[in-house]
């Protein structure tokens, strides 16, 4: 068939009456990159800072107070070695906050300590408002696993 001749009622050869198939990407690829620029620059930068704040006057740290919560095979519950009950711990946890700075809390269950009464004591240390806590003594049950 030679150009402008009609088939199926389209006219062959004539690039003005068809339409045009193919979509111009460029500008949406422009569009994309202007986006993607923004987001980038409208992220804000992380900071990975800790703030430390340091003696100022050169003196002596304070010394804090450390007391030690036990818990026997039995139950037994001991503050600095002293067998203790509950009421009691209450109170020395609750004396223990009050001091300035607040003393350091280590706990130290045995293993073969019901866990009824470890939680039932880490419930009170939690209700006391304790910040300064730690776990000693887990150093000997690496093995156990």
């Amino acid at each position: 068939m030679t150009p402008g001749t009609a088939y199926g009622g389209v006219v062959l050869g004539d690039n003005s009456s068809t339409p045009m198939s193919e979509l111009n990407t460029t500008p949406l690829i422009y569009v994309m990159l202007c986006l993607l620029v923004m987001m980038i620059l409208s992220i804000p930068v992380q900071t990975h800072s800790v703030k430390v704040e340091l003696p100022t006057d050169g003196g002596q740290a304070p010394i804090l107070q450390t007391n030690r919560i036990t818990i026997s095979q039995d139950g037994v519950v001991m503050w600095n070695a002293i067998p203790v009950n509950y009421a009691q711990l209450q109170h020395a946890l609750r004396a223990a906050q009050t001091l300035s700075p607040a003393s350091e809390l280590q706990f130290e269950p045995d293993a073969q300590a019901r866990y009824v009464v470890v939680d039932t004591v880490l419930a009170m240390i939690r209700r006391s408002g304790a910040d300064n806590m730690g776990f000693v003594g887990n150093e000997r049950y690496v093995g156990d696993i």
